[in-house]
């Protein structure tokens, strides 16, 4: 079962995105009883050919997916709960119009445990969205009462269509405030319920689609005294033709450990104002993942993992005003 997924295409490229939060349970006796394992294979070669894409995954042998990312290197040259108990992440990597025998794709999976949180839930809501050149198809999935966001993570659709690209998965709110997901969760707020996700396409199709998956607290858990909180960062760039730019942003003290993380590349002030594109149609995200604070990708069976990095890329062309941004999300079950 995919726990939320993204794909890239402009340069070849695909990333998987999510969220970090802080889970801080107040006023109780618990001891901090949550952890996170990182797990990956590795790198998996391709996609091989144009306008094509990939599925890799990343497996947890015990604990329950908070959240995942994916990595894609190129070298040198319907809305409803669809899953419980969810143990597997799929990074699905997606090539545009140009292919590289270097190219690759890694999926990591952020497997949780925690006394309190002992069972999961998977919310999915997909939209016919974007069908027109250089807008951005907003989808959003919302938790259901009285259980706590996890993470999340976004997916688009056809594989052939090499303009299609994800280029937004952050946590976000389902209210006015934050538009209905519109307007991403800023740094310090507490308590997101939905996560959205972001298509983009340079041209028009009217079959694509945009998923966003929310990852969930199981029902029936009292969450009433916890508290979720997210770590943003935003920083300028990419904005040459055919270059890049990383966001990296983790857990402060006293947050917990990370969970999940999410990325975006887009027209920037994600948490003010509601997200709108790039600014190029072939821009696009290469990666959102688990990460040192130098941005460099953790490796199999990290267990002090603290920061999250979101990659991103211009296509060709010069891509004025646009911004990267990583969002950190950090556990605590008690205090």
């Amino acid at each position: 079962m995919k726990s939320g997924l993204l794909r890239r295409f402009a340069t070849g490229k695909t990333v998987l995105l999510g969220a970090v939060l802080a889970l801080a349970v107040q006023g109780t006796a618990y001891a901090n009883t949550v952890s996170v394992t990182v797990k990956t294979p590795g790198a998996t070669s391709g996609p091989a050919s144009a306008n094509s894409e990939i599925s890799t995954h990343a497996d947890c042998s015990s604990g329950l997916i908070s959240g995942g990312g994916i990595n894609q290197a190129i070298g040198t040259g319907s809305t409803g709960v669809v899953g419980t108990d969810v143990t597997h992440w799929l990074g699905i990597g997606g090539s545009g119009g140009q292919v590289n025998a270097a190219f690759s794709t890694t999926p990591y999976a952020m497997c949780f445990t925690s006394n309190l949180i002992n069972h999961t839930q998977v919310v999915m809501n997909k939209a016919n969205t974007p069908t027109a050149g250089a807008t951005a198809g907003l989808v959003t999935a919302t938790c259901p009462a009285n259980t706590r966001l996890l993470g999340g993570g976004a997916r688009t659709t056809p594989a052939n269509t090499g303009s299609l690209k994800t280029i937004a998965s952050f946590p976000t709110f389902n209210n006015s405030a934050h538009t209905f997901g519109a307007k991403a969760a800023a740094d310090g707020e507490t308590n997101p319920d939905s996560w959205s996700a972001v298509g983009w396409d340079s041209g028009a199709n009217g079959a694509n689609y945009t998923y966003a998956y929310a990852i969930c607290s199981g029902s029936g858990i009292n969450v009433s005294g916890t508290t979720l909180k997210v770590r943003h960062t935003e920083v300028s760039g990419p904005t040459t033709g055919s270059t890049g730019q990383t966001a990296t942003v983790g857990c402060g003290q006293g947050d917990g450990n990370l969970v999940s993380g999410g990325a975006a590349i887009s027209g920037g002030s994600v948490t003010t104002t509601n997200l709108t594109g790039p600014g190029s149609g072939g821009d696009h995200l290469n990666g959102s993942f688990p990460s040192t604070s130098g941005g460099a990708a953790v490796s199999d069976g990290t267990t002090t993992a603290a920061y999250w990095t979101a990659s991103a890329h211009t296509g060709g062309q010069s891509s004025p005003g646009t911004y990267t941004d990583a969002w950190a999300l950090c556990a605590n079950d008690g205090v």
